[in-house]
């Protein structure tokens, strides 16, 4: 059975984060492990305290699966502070850690800041040259970039930024750009390829991102080269999102479960209506 890890932060509210991965992962039929490196206080209506863990324990929890479990995909998530980011990226490079997907997550989808100023600085200096993938939205690409992203045009030259950082590849998401297709954006240092999808009109868009790199990470677990991985994913976070329902009284959540109607919550949902 294929594996992957996601080092990631607690969400209490179960729609981003390691909930959300560990969702995504079991939806692949891959064995999902994480290593937790802050609980927040989250909600669909925001986050309104994050505690983040000492650096040594999310170290000791990486070692922990790489040593007996072991990992053939991994993906980063909230790392919060430039203590965490450097001990993720000691531990990736001490380890040996395949296909690494860094999801740059630096503001939740509520707006509030989730990653330090040094963090981001220490994830641009040591992080993203141990990525396979760097898949950050059109805000965080503003942030790595130095630059606006307000366009496929200004994305393009983005991730060409961000790919002088180190990483083998970046795909700039596109849900927060204009037009009428969500599009995102992968550059493997030679060619840009367009992943194209429906722009789906709902409000139940919490934890989209973190789904994305799980499955991205989750498909390259199972084998499959990037630009198919990135293309399974994009499909795959699309499906969870049409399925998506409301919980809560906030931003709504994805159904990780769409394709197995059995268990999905969201086809339970719509049973109800």
């Amino acid at each position: 059975m294929k594996t992957a890890l996601t080092i990631a932060g607690s969400d209490s509210g179960g729609g981003a984060g390691i909930q959300a991965d560990l969702k995504t992962f079991a939806a692949h039929r891959v064995y999902g492990t994480s290593a937790i490196t802050a609980v927040t206080a989250q909600n669909t209506l925001g986050v309104t305290a994050v505690q983040a863990l000492p650096a040594d324990v999310i170290t000791a929890q990486i070692e922990a699966i790489a040593g007996d479990i072991g990992v053939d995909a991994v993906k980063t998530g909230m790392l919060a502070t430039a203590a965490i980011v450097e001990a993720v990226a000691a531990a990736i490079d001490t380890l040996e850690l395949p296909n690494v997907v860094v999801d740059p997550v630096i503001i939740a989808h509520g707006g509030d800041r989730l990653l330090e100023d040094e963090a981001v600085a220490a994830m641009k200096s040591k992080l993203l040259r141990r990525a396979l993938v760097v898949t950050p939205n059109a805000n965080e690409a503003e942030i790595l970039a130095e630059m606006p992203v307000n366009s496929l045009d200004a994305a393009r030259k983005a991730a060409k930024r961000i790919l002088a950082l180190g990483p083998n590849a970046v795909i700039v998401k596109g849900g927060h750009l204009p037009g009428a297709e969500a599009v995102d954006l992968l550059y493997d240092g030679h060619t840009f390829f367009e992943l194209r999808g429906p722009r789906i009109e709902t409000q139940n868009t919490h934890g989209t991102g973190c789904t994305f790199s799980a499955a991205l990470a989750a498909n390259l677990a199972l084998g499959r080269p990037l630009r198919a991985a990135a293309e399974h994913a994009k499909q795959y976070v699309s499906g969870a999102v049409r399925a998506g329902f409301a919980v809560g009284h906030g931003c709504g959540v994805l159904d990780h479960f769409w394709n197995a109607p059995e268990i999905s919550l969201g086809t339970e949902q719509a049973g109800r209506r």
